[in-house]
């Protein structure tokens, strides 16, 4: 083997890389995923990887924003997970970035073990668990760490009378979410029956008639994510992330707008969870993974679900560590202390920009010229304007670096000023 397939990976994440190449690609995933896909991309390329990866031809023109060296275009013709196959074969060093739900980021990973790949995202069984959110709650419960009460709401019995027997057993207000979903993905919050009632009723459609679900007790606190890479060695925190989650209300829809890392209790909350850690036993987790939870009220802390994989909140972390986080995966060695800074001297602010093209210029044009001019000029542009067919509506994925969240709000509307003097209009 030549010492350019020693060092070449193949990096793949699902939704840019043609994994919705059969129907069309969710707007508001693909600003995340792209955004992951490009700062792995250049973050492993930094490490002297060759980079392999596979893009969705309808999002052909993106391709420049990816520091690879080998992208395959892929139509909506094609196998994707055929495609992975023969794409991982002269590869030693794989990385996968796919959703929980269906099994796909199990199956993905499987592939790679099944051809002895070296996995540098997550480990088999940590993805068979995580990806289960019934299943994760009884781990929780089995490690004896505070987490909410979870009812498993198997596809047959996802009707009302039903619901409202289970839901006998609870304190509301409840939420109901699917089981292997991600992100906030069709999550409902209820806070009495007879909404629960009314809902089902008239909004049954709102739910996979195929899927399971599960309903949990709502705790109220702040949303906040832990992001660990784990090996032989133990967990590493890496950063702990404040998330902005907007629960659905009856008939809107749920919606994650992003977050920002570190949060302010920082050293607090991190001796918190290092405890916690102790209890949960997660030395089997090899990777980078994610652990959501919530902060009560009284400070305490309560478990929600396991992210076997790599979260939006990286897009974060890279702005703000001192060296390159993957650095730890690469090197189970090495002391966290040495890529994370510990005075935590910058935050990082990441979130969605929805937009709105109003200028004159073609849309071939924009997309070929005016969007790369754009991302010259302001870097903080994580993923860069998209807009599928045609249409003035754009979306685009950002992170900034500050001093504090009062200084990247200023970034923020600076931002926004200089694409308003591209034509660009904040959609709110």
């Amino acid at each position: 083997m030549s010492n350019t397939e020693i060092n070449r990976i193949f990096i793949f994440e699902f939704i840019s890389g043609g994994g919705f190449n059969h129907v069309d690609i969710p707007i508001s995933l693909f600003t995340e995923g792209f955004g992951m896909l490009r700062v792995i991309v250049e973050d492993f390329k930094n490490l002297g990887f060759q980079i392999k990866t596979l893009i969705d031809c309808r999002i052909q023109h993106m391709i420049r924003y990816l520091k690879t060296d080998f992208t395959k275009e892929i139509n909506q013709n094609m196998d994707i997970f055929l495609e992975v196959k023969k794409a991982v074969k002269d590869c030693k060093y794989v990385f996968i970035i796919a959703p929980e739900f269906s099994g796909i980021l199990y199956n993905l990973t499987k592939i790679m073990k099944d051809q002895n790949k070296i996995i540098l995202s997550m480990n088999l069984e940590a993805i068979r668990l995580g990806s289960s959110k019934f299943e994760t709650y009884k781990y929780f419960k089995a490690q004896e760490v505070s987490t909410p009460l979870t009812y498993h709401l198997p596809s047959h019995l996802l009707h009302k009378d039903h619901i409202i027997k289970i839901v006998s057993k609870f304190k509301l207000p409840i939420i109901i979410k699917p089981e292997d979903g991600v992100g906030a993905e069709s999550i409902f919050y209820f806070e009495n029956k007879s909404q629960i009632s009314s809902f089902f009723t008239s909004n049954q459609s709102h739910f996979e008639s195929d899927r399971d679900y599960i309903i949990q007790q709502y705790v109220p606190g702040k949303d906040l994510s832990v992001s660990i890479i784990g090996n032989s060695q133990g967990s590493n925190i890496l950063s702990i992330n404040a998330q902005f989650v907007e629960i659905s209300k009856l008939n809107s829809n749920s919606s994650y707008l992003g977050g920002y890392t570190p949060i302010s209790d920082y050293e607090n909350i991190r001796k918190i969870l290092k405890k916690q850690f102790r209890q949960l036993n997660l030395i089997g987790f090899t990777g980078y993974y994610g652990i959501d939870f919530i902060r009560k009220t009284d400070n305490s802390l309560s478990f929600i679900e396991i992210n076997p994989r790599l979260t939006t909140s990286y897009i974060g972390i890279r702005n703000i560590t001192k060296k390159n986080p993957l650095l730890l995966i690469l090197h189970p060695d090495m002391d966290v202390n040495n890529v994370v800074d510990p005075n935590h001297e910058y935050l990082s602010h990441f979130f969605h920009l929805r937009l709105r093209y109003v200028g004159e210029l073609p849309f071939t044009e924009v997309n070929e010229g005016l969007i790369p001019q754009i991302i010259k000029e302001i870097p903080h542009i994580v993923s860069p304007p998209l807009a599928l067919n045609e249409d003035p509506l754009f979306a685009c994925f950002i992170a900034t670096k500050a001093k504090n969240l009062k200084d990247s709000k200023k970034q923020k509307n600076r931002l926004i000023s200089a694409l308003e003097k591209k034509e660009f209009r904040v959609v709110k």
